[in-house]
Formats: C-alpha cells, sequence, structure tokens
C-alpha cells in the first residue's frame, strides 16, 4: 500500500508543472487591428490548448527590449509563454518543443517579417515562402529550424 501511495504522489508531482504551464494563458502583444495575429493565436489555442491573452499594444518596442527580440526579426506580434519570448509567425510546433526543451541560453524563437505560409499567414493556392525560425539570447542567435521549401 505504502509502495502505491509513494508512486502515485510521485507521479502527480511530476504532472503539477504540466498542470500549472497549461492553465497559465500566453500573453500576445500585438500591432493594434492586426489580423494575421489572431490566427496565429487561434491556431496556439487549437493546437497547445492554452489561452490566449491579446493586448493590443501600439508600442511593444520596449517588450521587445526586454525580451532580448533582436531588431532585424522583429515581426507583428510579440507573444510571451513560460518566460519564453516568442516573435512573429513561429510554428506552433517549435513553440511546443522550446518550451518542452528549454533549450541553453534561448530566451526565445523569432520569424521575421511575415513569411506567407507560416502559421496565421496562410492563403490558399499560394505557396509558402521558405523561412527559417531563429532561436536568439544573450550568447547570439543560432538556426532553430527551418520551413517551407
Amino acid at each position: 500500500m505504502k509502495t502505491a501511495l509513494r508512486s502515485a504522489l510521485t507521479a502527480a508531482a511530476f504532472l503539477v508543472p504540466v498542470a500549472v504551464s497549461a492553465a497559465t494563458p500566453i500573453v500576445m502583444h500585438r500591432d493594434p487591428g492586426c489580423g494575421c495575429c489572431a490566427k496565429w493565436a487561434a491556431q496556439v489555442q487549437r493546437q497547445l490548448g492554452r489561452q490566449v491573452r491579446v493586448v493590443d499594444d501600439p508600442s511593444r518596442a520596449a517588450l521587445q527590449k526586454r525580451a532580448g527580440v533582436p531588431a532585424d526579426v522583429s515581426s507583428c506580434h510579440t507573444a510571451i509563454a513560460d518566460g519564453m519570448a516568442f516573435e512573429g509567425h513561429v510554428p506552433i510546433a517549435d513553440v511546443k518543443r522550446a518550451l518542452a526543451t528549454r533549450p541553453e541560453g534561448v530566451r526565445g524563437l523569432a520569424v521575421g517579417g511575415m513569411p506567407l505560409g507560416s502559421p496565421g499567414m496562410e492563403v490558399p493556392g499560394v505557396k509558402a515562402q521558405a523561412y527559417d525560425v531563429v532561436a536568439f539570447g544573450p550568447g547570439g542567435r543560432r538556426l532553430f529550424a527551418r520551413h517551407g521549401s
């Protein structure tokens, strides 16, 4: 009986951080009125099962600076999830992988600009552009993922 109880408590201890993380909303600061940002947020909610709180923020530059987002990869929205920053149309699978693995020295991921075919930027009948997801942090940046053709 003690062994079963100990096993159950140990399993519960590992589930608590996941439950807390899933319950914590992702906060997305966006250029006011940007429709593609809303589409990205909807995909996050669907694929990660987390709420996204949208903040219309015409002056995101201060937030981007605090988060360490390199200026040359800025985009139309900056999302903060579990202490990590996600700039622009980062694929949800990459968000999920970064949150799960917490790569050393990485403060966030960014997709510069608004590449066609990236999450929130899909256009039916239009071929997706190739684009890179950049990991950034105090030590600089590196390629995290490559998408498109």
